[in-house]
């Protein structure tokens, strides 16, 4: 995917969030307004009850005596004479029927001076008196109202709607999560490919140097004076050898760059199995005195594949087998069928492998840390180019070590 459509995808995304995060604050706004409307109701309607109790008679008032001063702070008028403990009493009673469950402040008024006459602060802590007989004393010439502030009433909201604002700030944690998730995905994404670029312009650099020196060697090894003497065709042997690996490396690396850009190009075709891994064997027996390759595939049996990239296939899995093996490399092919599919298994005498490694062994530059490792060349892209190839088929490859020596490599075609 390339940047430009990687960063639109994250645009996109980006906005995607951020517009439900603006939508669930809206939302937290709302309930909280509901909320608060809400809790006035049912403060008036309560305030209500307790100015018709005070007032001994339900439907002596003529307008509503309950008025909300502020946010917070209510004026009750009166048309009675009432004791505090009355009044502290019946607020207590509707404010627990009506749910208002949360800290208070009532004073009592002079309604002739406007001064406060009796004032006190009530906890939702508190427990309730424990004498419930009320005395109505009389007080003559002398008419009182009464007010209410809520000082916690906002925190008391807030805590009423918890849920919306742990909903918000897990929508705000998953946003910040999100945007330090796509910078990373974007700085790797930017690393990725300046290294995919330095290892292509490298071997590109490798390449024209290396056909010069395979060129001068296969040249120099031809001449008279070289055949004549032995030193200098070993010499000239082991130049044009290292040449050939060398190149070989710089194949991988650059048909594993191709896939991680734009992917392998397939022809899939069928392939009889028999001879074509029959063709491979002679020629890896040809150049490797040491190894013994036996074949048991029935005839006939064919997969659909791409033959260049198939032969890769083989050919790394048989190489794998002649430079991990002390002794004569012997390697077993083998073919059989099931419902499921079909399978073609590789069983060589090789070191084999520790257990703990072989989920990694496909990893790209992975190599085991083995003594046998460190005396072989190589870079670790042989099986992880195989697992790229077998992916791309839609195949599957397994690898598991024998109950005796080596290895058992199996690749699995579907039906």
């Amino acid at each position: 995917m390339k940047i430009k459509k990687l960063n639109i995808i994250i645009t996109l995304g980006f906005i995607a969030i951020i517009g439900i995060l603006i939508a669930q604050l809206l939302w937290a706004r709302q309930a909280y307004n509901l909320e608060d409307r809400k809790f006035n109701q049912k403060v008036n309607i309560a305030l209500l009850e307790v100015a018709k109790k005070l007032s001994g008679e339900k439907n002596s008032f003529t307008e509503n005596p309950v008025q909300n001063i502020a946010n917070d702070y209510y004026v009750v008028n009166t048309n009675n004479e009432f004791h505090p403990v009355v009044l502290e009493h019946y607020l207590r009673t509707e404010f627990t029927r009506f749910q208002v469950n949360t800290d208070y402040v009532y004073a009592l008024y002079n309604c002739h001076s406007d001064k406060m006459i009796y004032g006190k602060y009530m906890s939702k802590n508190q427990e309730s008196p424990s004498d419930k007989v009320i005395n109505f004393p009389k007080h003559k010439n002398l008419t009182y109202y009464f007010s209410i502030r809520f000082p916690d009433k906002t925190t008391y909201l807030i805590s009423s709607l918890r849920f919306w604002y742990l909903l918000t700030f897990a929508l705000i944690i998953i946003l910040l999560v999100y945007v330090y998730s796509i910078y990373t995905i974007i700085q790797q994404k930017k690393f990725s490919e300046l290294q995919r670029d330095f290892i292509n312009n490298m071997t590109h650099e490798f390449k024209t140097p290396l056909s010069s020196i395979l060129l001068a060697s296969e040249s120099l090894s031809k001449q008279e004076i070289v055949q004549e003497n032995s030193k200098l065709q070993t010499y000239t042997s082991i130049i044009i050898n290292q040449s050939h690996k060398l190149n070989s490396h710089i194949e991988k690396i650059l048909n594993i760059a191709k896939n991680d850009s734009s992917g392998l190009s397939l022809k899939p075709q069928k392939i009889i199995l028999l001879p074509f891994i029959r063709e491979i064997a002679d020629t890896m027996e040809q150049k490797n005195e040491s190894i013994t390759i036996d074949i048991d595939i029935e005839n006939g049996v064919s997969v659909m594949a791409d033959e260049f990239h198939f032969t890769n296939i083989i050919y790394n899995i048989l190489d794998n087998s002649i430079k991990y093996c002390e002794t004569k490399s012997q390697v077993i092919i083998s073919s059989y069928k099931d419902s499921k599919g079909l399978y073609l298994r590789f069983k060589d005498n090789g070191m084999g492998i520790p257990a703990k490694n072989i989920p990694h062994i496909f990893d790209k530059f992975y190599r085991v840390n083995t003594k046998k490792s460190e005396e072989i060349n190589g870079f670790g892209l042989g099986l992880f180019y195989v697992k790229k190839v077998v992916q791309q088929h839609n195949w599957k490859i397994s690898v598991e070590n024998n109950a005796d020596k080596g290895i058992t490599t199996m690749l699995f075609f579907p039906s």
